[in-house]
């Protein structure tokens, strides 16, 4: 689990072939602190685990599917990372909670300067398009960020001039491939309605006679929505 505050801008030092993945070795050095073998480390937004540490960096395997849903393919030696280690039960929740787990990938469509803050248009796969709303949350390359607008098949964010010194985002270019991750509430969400819809229809029971979901279309009526 993260915030989706990025700690540190690593360098990839390369990325090599190893066994039917590869190994990303990536150099850093606030992350460093305190991290051991088989620790927890999102790289641009996935979760990945650190198989070998140095005292510049430190290295973890991309399986064939991390690399086919990520942006993470695309990265070469010198290429700048958002690093953030794992939270911890001290841990300041600045972002939101953050898996690691890459829905998709968007492209950048267009960036907006407006005076020192960056509007940046991310173009979304239709089926992650309903998890998106104004004033929601939205990871992009492992960034908690609040998004602005939704259109039919894009959303905007804004990015404050602290955050664009501290990400990668403004260093891309339009075109470019950013690693999303929607807010898994509203996954949660939509599987309860969708198992209360399931249940209303079917008139299924638990054990007791109770409902086998509390949440049924007469009870999103009775809360107004319609």
């Amino acid at each position: 689990m993260f915030t989706g505050i990025v700690e540190e801008l690593g360098t990839v030092r390369d990325c090599r072939r190893s066994g039917d993945g590869y190994a990303l070795s990536i150099d850093c050095a606030t992350v460093l602190e305190g991290t051991a073998l088989g620790d927890s480390i999102a790289v641009n937004g996935v979760c990945l685990t650190v198989t070998e540490l140095d005292a510049n960096g430190f290295v973890t395997g991309l399986a064939p599917e991390t690399r086919k849903r990520t942006n993470l393919d695309s990265l070469v030696h010198g290429s700048k990372v958002n690093l953030e280690r794992s939270v911890t039960p001290t841990t300041r929740m600045g972002g939101h909670f953050v898996q690691g787990h890459v829905d998709a990938t968007g492209t950048i469509r267009k960036f907006r300067r407006d005076e020192d803050a960056l509007w940046v248009t991310i173009a979304a796969p239709a089926e992650l398009m309903r998890y998106i709303v104004t004033k929601g949350y939205i990871t992009l390359d492992g960034t908690s960020l609040t998004v602005v607008d939704v259109g039919d098949d894009w959303f905007s964010v804004t990015l404050v001039a602290y955050t664009q010194a501290h990400i990668v985002m403004p260093g891309k270019s339009v075109g470019d491939g950013v690693n999303i991750e929607v807010d898994v509430l509203g996954k949660y969400v939509e599987r309860l309605i969708q198992q209360g819809v399931a249940v209303a229809h079917s008139g299924s029971t638990t054990g007791s006679g109770a409902p086998a979901s509390a949440i049924t279309p007469e009870f999103l009526r009775e809360n107004g929505y319609d």
